[in-house]
């Protein structure tokens, strides 16, 4: 089975710090630029899996990065390169502590807590009667707080971001105006490809009194894709929408007990399993971008990176 980079130590030249995040690992170079290294963790309920996702990570900067040079017209992001087929470089952004997810579809989690009876979420009023996977009348953003490794995300309105001061009213505008128009262009391309870009969230930053889209864009991890063939006559049956996102690894661990909940314990996640993810994330790269996925093989990846990223930073 091929290898995975599941964990990352690099010392990189004028390197002040790094963050391990859930997926991510962040390498501050001089308080100026960012080396984000896509690892091939997989989190799911805000939990880290034990066993890493071969190619996941290369999937996933591969798709932001492609994403991020098609939408540099509709507002500016952080990425400055992309030295190694796992890592982004950037420019150096203050977040905001919110993630902004828009949806246009009824499902997931929206879902869960609409069939529970709830007709509000994020200050965001749902009308009565929608189905699963019923297409909202107009996009919804549905922010939530950003939180720490091993927190959960919680809810959050407009109302409260600005009452709590994560954001002035007039970058909460620009953000929401930014969101929207990026989904917009995400669905285009999306549904050129035959697919159907259901939700996903945005992560924005300043840098110099600019505001830049940060992050991944429109990959498995951060979106909901459906098949647009089919999809009416599987929403007009009450059947499951065909999709292509990270939504079937936490089914999976829902099948088999696990909700991210205390006293829960992560499934098995065989070799079969494992394979399975992979060719899932392998199907979704080739959807989206229309390419054949190249998977770098036979490499010891960290040293890879390593060589890739130091002579980057060294032009």
């Amino acid at each position: 089975m091929a290898n995975a980079l599941t964990n990352t130590e690099f010392n990189f030249k004028g390197q002040k710090s790094v963050y391990h995040g859930k997926v991510r690992d962040v390498y501050n170079i001089n308080d100026e630029k960012l080396v984000m290294v896509a690892t091939d963790r997989i989190s799911a309920f805000d939990v880290i899996l034990p066993e890493g996702i071969p190619f996941k990570g290369q999937i996933l900067n591969q798709i932001a990065a492609k994403f991020l040079d098609a939408t540099t017209d509709i507002c500016p992001n952080w990425k400055l390169a992309t030295p190694d087929p796992m890592v982004s470089v950037g420019v150096m952004c203050k977040g905001f502590p919110v993630e902004m997810i828009v949806r246009g579809y009824l499902c997931g989690s929206a879902w869960r807590a609409y069939k529970s009876g709830v007709r509000e979420i994020c200050g965001v009023k749902l009308p009565e009667g929608m189905k699963e996977n019923q297409k909202f009348p107009e996009p919804i953003i549905t922010p939530t707080t950003k939180g720490e490794i091993g927190t959960h995300d919680e809810d959050i309105s407009k109302e409260e971001i600005l009452k709590q001061g994560l954001a002035t009213p007039e970058e909460y505008a620009l953000l929401e105006k930014y969101t929207l128009a990026l989904f917009k262009r995400g669905t285009e391309i999306a549904e050129k490809r035959g697919l159907i870009l259901v939700d996903t969230k945005y992560e924005f930053g300043t840098h110099n009194g600019t505001i830049y889209l940060m992050d991944e864009i429109h990959t498995p991890d951060s979106s909901r894709y459906f098949y647009k063939d089919g999809y009416q006559e599987r929403f007009e049956k009450g059947e499951p929408q065909k999709q292509l996102s990270k939504e079937f690894v936490r089914e999976w661990l829902m099948d088999n007990g696990f909700q991210g909940k205390e006293g829960q314990k992560v499934p098995e996640m065989t070799p079969a399993i494992v394979e399975s993810i992979t060719n899932r994330y392998v199907e979704l790269y080739e959807h989206i971008t229309g390419e054949k996925f190249v998977k770098e093989e036979g490499v010891d990846i960290a040293a890879r990176i390593e060589k890739n990223v130091a002579d980057y930073l060294a032009k």
